[in-house]
This record gives structure tokens, sequence and C-alpha cells, in this order.
């Protein structure tokens, strides 16, 4: 496994690969590697020739207040993963190589990003599209991947790759998640005991409300009374959020037809954990 350190020589090994008619896929992440990570993996080894992850702890979408400096990291175990489970080249940046001077300009996402988790982490989505910009620039990726646990994500990322016409393919991957129903994520370590055994029910309350739509509701309101009463009844986490929108426009409905996501959010003690499944109500299954 090829490690990189700096823009210039990733981009330089990109465009060689890229001369040599090698395909390229992309899995972009904060380190703290976990299955998820590494089912990304091995989706990009299936559909490419060459596999690039980047670790790069993004500051420019954490907020005051928020987790920058506390967020997990382990580059020495993260390398060792990246290269057991098949990655061709690590690109390992760190914040001077990547900002090297103040930014010039602002990247503003203006729709898909107020509401969800954007809606009290404002700024955070800005951070994500400024350096998803400039890794695409830097990696020149052919695919690039992303777990569905971050859906919300998943849907700005969508919009820009459309809007900006890099000429990538975005492949989302079904979230992986521990044997109780817990989406995997660098986060759970987090949780006290008595919260990670509480923690499973907030993908458990949203099942509820995909069973409720299965079975003919369609009140978008009526889906969030009981995803919330299940998370209240079983956890002592506090809601975020429990919305029911379209998918990936992110709109709210008045009625529940075409592609859905429901989505939550709870706040534990030391970790604010998200969730979600998406539901396709013209084939009326998920």
């Amino acid at each position: 496994m090829e490690i990189i350190t700096t823009k210039s020589a990733m981009q330089q090994r990109s465009s060689q690969l890229k001369r040599s008619g090698k395909s390229i896929g992309f899995v972009p992440t904060m380190g703290y590697l976990h299955n998820g990570h590494l089912k990304l993996v091995h989706h990009a080894k299936q559909d490419n020739e060459i596999t690039v992850m980047s670790i790069f702890v993004n500051p420019l979408q954490f907020g005051a207040g928020e987790d920058f400096d506390t967020y997990p990291r382990d580059h020495e175990r993260d390398k060792r993963l990246a290269e057991k489970n098949g990655v061709d080249i690590l690109f390992l940046p760190d914040r001077e190589e990547m900002y090297q001077s103040e930014l010039s300009l602002d990247l503003k996402v203006v729709k898909r990003a107020n509401i969800l988790c954007g809606r009290s982490r404002p700024g955070h989505f800005d951070g994500v599209a400024t350096v998803l910009v400039k890794l695409f620039n830097i990696i020149l990726p052919d695919s690039v991947y992303f777990g569905m646990k971050d859906a919300q994500q998943v849907a700005v990322v969508d919009s820009l790759i459309s809007h900006f016409d890099f000429p990538i393919t975005l492949v989302p991957v079904e979230t992986d998640r521990e044997e109780d129903g817990l989406a995997r994520s660098s986060r759970n370590v987090y949780l006290s005991k008595e919260e990670r055994e509480q923690a499973p029910a907030i993908f458990k309350a949203i099942k509820t409300g995909e069973l409720a739509i299965v079975e003919g509701e369609q009140n978008p309101s009526s889906v969030v009374k009981l995803v919330e009463e299940y998370i209240n009844k079983n956890t002592d986490g506090v809601i975020d959020y429990v919305e029911v929108l379209s998918f990936p426009e992110l709109t709210p409905l008045n009625r529940l037809q075409g592609k859905i996501i429901i989505a939550a959010a709870v706040k534990f003690s030391k970790a604010r954990l998200i969730d979600n499944i998406i539901i396709d109500q013209i084939l009326g299954r998920p």
C-alpha cells in the first residue's frame, strides 16, 4: 500500500493512473476505521482497479463546541486496517497541507443542508462540500463511496457532483450494523455501557415507522410520533430530530409517496447518534 501525504504527489499519482487507463474508486473518511468504512473499501475494490482512501479530520465541518479536538484518531491502526483490506493508496494529509492558506471563497450548500443534522450544525455541509471539492480534484476518482448511515451527506454529495459536473459516479452503500442493529460509527466509543445497551432502540424505532408505512400509513406526522414514542420509551437519550422527508430532495411531504427517508438523531451524554431508513412507496417496500 502506498501512503501519500501531499496534495501534489497524490494528484500526480492519480493523473499517472488515469493516463494508464486505470479506474479509481475513492473512499473518503475521517479515520478511526470500522467495518462500515471497510465495507466501502470492499465495494470500491469490486468496481475499480485502484482503491484510494483518504483519512482527514476536516476542521471545516466541525462547529463551535463540537468534538474536533477529541474526535478519535489512530493513524497507525488505520494504516494497518487499510492495508489489510486491500487499499492501494492511502492519502493522509495534515491540516496544513489541505488548507495551506486562508480560503478566499466560501462554498455554501443552499439545498438539502438546512434540515436534519444541518439544522443544528450550521456550516457543517459547507465544510463537507469544500473538502470534497478539493479531494475530488486531487484524487480524480471515477467513483466515490459513501455509507447510507449519513443519508443527508449522500444527498448533499449527489447534488454537489451533479451541479458542479464532476465526472464521478456516486455509489451509496447500505449502512453497516452491529449484530443488534446499531449503525457502526466512530462515535459509538463515546457511549457508556448503559447507553450502548439502549442505542439499538433508535433503529428499532425507525423500523416501527417503516412498518406503519408499509401497512398503509400515509400521514408523516403519525409516523414521526410513533418513532419518537419508541425512542423516548426505550432510551434515556434526548431526541434531536425525527423526520420523514422525500429523498434525496429532503423536502417535507403532506402525504407519503415516492422515495422517502425516515431519519432520527438522538443525543446521549457524550455522543449524538444518527440513523435512517429509505423506503420506496412506489414499490410499497423498502
